[in-house]
């Protein structure tokens, strides 16, 4: 592997790529740092180093997770990506139900670019009614600091906060975009994988903490870190594994003799995927339920009262439901996203067909019955892992940052973005001749 890094530098193209994408990264952070105007930056300072680690991963905290640390720092780029993201989503899911989007998806390119172009007007939108609620939460106090952490409040500085909030996340899209086309990598995925990774120092930090002697006792003994580390290290491997895991249905296609030659009679297979939703589902609930426990506290009567609490973060109630709705939301993606009639279609008119299986209605069915055989797998590993960090925070005493590196969105998404960043890297190196990162498994490399 060693080996596979030092030939990155040796290609030219490759080399001017993963510089320029380390140069992008290095813009992001500044974004993430640079305070908005108008916030005392010294005292935010003087919190964060008096504020200890809380327990648990609330949706707060995983919002500056993803935007490595941004909304602490209360910097330009707080909101981070995530509007783009989220409006990336929306206009993903309306398109698979509103005609005019379907319409527009089917003319191509241009077809997309105005996708796009609505995504983005829908990005601006999500931006402003965020930057809205953050500039309101500082100057209330109810955004990690007190509220003389704004030096002038009021319409004035809401109007600048939103304004510089948009403008940060419009840059970060645009340097995001600037990565895929000419980085390596998908831009928007890599910057939000290096601002979790950024957190990674303070998060060990918040670990080595757990063992330290605290007036003279040890908290937690070594054999719980030795349990910690083994359990880190096969939660990555679980989600390595179930992430690259693919049911592979045989395809075979008819021979067709045009003129003298013969075409087809090939022998394939076509790949589903276990995690066919990936991260979404996750995203989707915990978007859903930040809301239902605020909006019943807000009701008068003593039964809303304690439904608010029952839905509070953490709770066995918030966890169930949690977890129902990303059943849900695994399937509802796949459902989307997966359509087996069209599939089906495509194979018969190019002759090709599953073995045992009609054409047509039964291989629709039959890849329909398939695919809900093994999103059901995949949908159950993601319930796992999204209340993996909340569990272990709340019955081990695990700080929140720690925990959240155990699973949950974040471990997902690194995983994800790390293999497929490696793929890109290793096609680079396979077109020169040289040897991949893997000699084995699913990152198949080496001269042949």
């Amino acid at each position: 592997m060693l080996s596979a890094f030092i030939n990155s530098f040796k290609i030219q193209e490759l080399r001017q790529r993963i510089l320029f994408t380390f140069g992008i990264i290095l813009l992001c952070r500044l974004l993430a740092n640079i305070p908005i105007a108008g916030v005392d930056f010294g005292m935010i300072s003087e919190y964060l180093q008096a504020s200890a680690s809380g327990q648990g991963v609330g949706f707060l905290d995983m919002f500056n997770l993803f935007s490595g640390g941004a909304v602490q720092n209360c910097a330009v780029g707080a909101l981070g990506i995530m509007p783009y993201i989220s409006a990336s989503i929306i206009i993903q899911l309306m398109t698979a139900v509103v005609p005019f989007l379907e319409k527009l998806a089917r003319e191509g390119e241009a077809g997309r670019a105005k996708i796009t172009q609505y995504t983005r007007y829908l990005t601006v939108l999500l931006c402003t009614f965020q930057g809205f609620l953050i500039a309101r939460a500082l100057e209330s106090g109810s955004l990690y600091f007190p509220p003389e952490v704004v030096r002038i409040p009021g319409l004035g500085f809401e109007l600048l906060t939103v304004m510089t909030l948009v403008t940060g996340t419009l840059m970060m899209m645009w340097l995001g975009e600037q990565i895929t086309e000419r980085g390596i990598g998908n831009g928007l995925s890599m910057i939000i994988t290096v601002n979790i990774v950024s957190r990674l120092p303070l998060a060990v930090n918040a670990l080595i903490s757990m063992f330290r002697p605290v007036d003279g006792v040890v908290r937690h003994s070594p054999f719980m870190a030795a349990t910690l580390l083994i359990m880190i290290l096969a939660v990555i491997a679980a989600v390595i594994a179930v992430t690259q895991a693919q049911q592979k249905i045989p395809v075979q296609y008819a021979k067709r003799v045009v003129g003298r030659k013969v075409y087809g009679g090939q022998h394939t297979f076509m790949p589903l995927r276990v995690n066919y939703a990936g991260v979404m589902p996750i995203i989707f609930a915990q978007a859903i339920l930040m809301f239902p426990a605020k909006i019943f506290n807000m009701m008068p009567g003593t039964f809303f009262k304690q439904l608010g609490a029952a839905l509070s973060y953490g709770t066995p109630a918030y966890m169930t439901v949690f977890g129902l709705m990303i059943l849900f939301f695994s399937y509802f993606w796949v459902a989307t996203q997966f359509n087996p009639v069209q599939i089906a279609d495509d194979l018969k008119k190019h002759g090709g067909y599953i073995p045992g299986i009609r054409p047509g209605k039964s291989t629709a069915e039959f890849l329909d019955r398939t695919m809900t055989r093994i999103t059901l797998a995949g949908a159950a590993f993601l319930t796992l892992i999204a209340v993996l960090p909340t569990v272990m925070g709340a019955q081990f005493g695990i700080p929140g940052l720690v925990a959240s590196f155990f699973g949950g969105t974040s471990l997902l998404i690194m995983v994800g973005v790390m293999l497929d960043t490696m793929r890109q890297i290793e096609s680079h190196l396979l077109m020169r001749h040289y040897d991949g990162f893997l000699k084995k498994g699913k990152l198949k490399s080496g001269r042949r």
